[in-house]
């Protein structure tokens, strides 16, 4: 019949594994300072961020149930399989990405950056969406080389 679990199916301890410290863990809740996209030239942005949970977001109601359909679309298929025949899509996408920026950003939050006057550029929504999906290793593509 084969094996009983499929194989990306967690397997029995291996030698020398330790459990996680719950310190490391609670290190993670600090998340991490990351440089985004700058607001202009020579205008370095610096924030902490953390990777939020999209189904805990959808849970409380932070991303419409109109919007579900959409944020499903961007988080299984990276926006491969989005209607573009969809005259709202892209406002659709455009509420996901700053209901995900909300969450990323600790330092400064959302809110303290637009209070301020500045609007984040498309970059550095897409920026904190990729962080969101992938973490530090999916921004390689925005950094210049």
């Amino acid at each position: 019949m084969g094996d009983m679990y499929p194989p990306s199916a967690p397997q029995a301890q291996q030698p020398g594994m330790q459990p996680t410290p719950l310190k490391v863990l609670m290190g993670y809740a600090d998340g991490v300072v990351v440089q985004l996209p700058d607001f202009g030239d020579g205008q370095p942005f610096y924030a902490r961020l953390r990777r939020p949970s999209m189904l805990k977001l959808a849970s409380e109601g932070k991303i419409p149930n109109a919007l579900l359909g959409t944020a499903n679309s961007l988080f299984s298929g990276g926006g491969d399989e989005l209607d573009n025949d969809n005259e709202s899509m892209l406002s659709s996408v455009y509420g996901v990405c700053i209901e995900m920026a909300k969450a990323t950003l600790l330092e400064p939050t959302y809110d303290e950056v637009i209070s301020t006057g500045l609007m984040f550029t498309d970059q550095q929504l897409m920026f904190l969406f990729n962080y969101t999906q992938g973490g530090i290793e999916d921004l390689k593509s925005f950094r210049s080389e």
